[in-house]
């Protein structure tokens, strides 16, 4: 499945911090199958109050970056789509060049591209991309959009909890909980792991998996649910 856009983002210019991370958190909440997002999911995102969301979404409106209709998700307009995409694309690059040129570990990444985003330059992205060789996933196994706009995800990708009994690879490891991302670590558990997934205790609401050479894991529900993995037969 491959996500277009129109290449070029709109002009940076009057876009603040906080409308940059509102247009990234409205587009990164339907990425991987998720409802679009709401003014109060917004407000709980960013710990902030809802008087203030619907102050940065009057704004975006009348920028014409989002549409929102009272009580309803906030949607992106073809403009704001382009301009989230383009801040992904940024944030994940970053974390990769953190990763595999500066040796930070994948879950210290995320805080330190959140900041870096948004003062790094176009050119300094694509010289990331072309030094890395570019890279078409994140430490996390997230895609990372191309210059373009495409944005490449997985063909039938499926979180662990709703995952049958069978074979699969780890496409993807949600980088949301830093404590998550250790323990899965410490399993050897990352995207390009193959797992198999056993047959779950009615009782209980963690996930039996076996994994790399051998090894048995039972992961609660809250770490089951950062894993998205595809079928490998």
């Amino acid at each position: 499945m491959t996500a277009r856009t129109p290449s070029t983002p709109p002009p940076a210019e009057g876009i603040s911090r906080v409308a940059e991370d509102f247009l990234k958190a409205i587009w990164s909440a339907t990425e991987w199958g998720g409802a679009p997002i709401t003014g109060k999911a917004l407000a709980e995102r960013f710990g902030t109050t809802a008087a203030n969301v619907s102050d940065t979404i009057r704004r975006l409106t009348a920028q014409g970056l989002v549409s929102h209709e009272p009580y309803k998700p906030v949607r992106l307009t073809t403009a704001g789509e382009r301009h989230a995409v383009a801040m992904v694309r940024k944030h994940r690059l970053i974390e990769s060049f953190l990763v595999r040129t500066l040796g930070y570990s994948w879950e210290e990444v995320h805080d330190e591209a959140e900041n870096l985003e948004h003062a790094v330059s176009e050119t300094m992205i694509e010289r990331i991309d072309a030094l890395l060789g570019h890279p078409d996933r994140d430490p996390h196994g997230d895609p990372i959009p191309a210059a373009d706009g495409t944005s490449p995800h997985p063909e039938h990708a499926v979180n662990l909890t709703d995952a049958s009994p069978g074979s699969y690879e780890v496409t993807r490891i949600s980088d949301d909980d830093p404590a998550i991302l250790r323990l899965l670590a410490g399993h050897g558990l990352r995207p390009g792991s193959m797992i198999t997934v056993g047959t779950r205790d009615a009782s209980s609401s963690s996930i039996p998996l076996e994994y790399n050479d051998g090894g048995l894991a039972s992961l609660p529900s809250d770490a089951a649910a950062a894993l998205w993995l595809v079928g490998r037969g």
